[in-house]
């Protein structure tokens, strides 16, 4: 599981750090170009954080119904 909460942690960063970029870049120059692709970036850290927790929140749910019938 640790491996796991590592792998959605940097894939998280991965999508948050050039979001927050490219709005930067949107804010000082205009660019709307930057703006789409901070905002295709912001849904997918949401996609990604959405699966993270759901992965963890039904992942505890199968081990402790493993546990549980076992």
């Amino acid at each position: 599981m640790t491996f796991f909460y590592w792998f959605m942690a940097l894939a998280m960063a991965a999508t948050l750090v050039p979001s927050a970029l490219y709005m930067g870049i949107y804010v000082f120059t205009g660019a709307d170009e930057a703006l789409d692709r901070a905002r295709k970036l912001w849904n997918f850290l949401r996609v990604f954080t959405l699966l993270g927790f759901n992965l963890t929140l039904w992942g505890h749910v199968v081990v402790a119904a493993w546990q549980l019938f076992r």
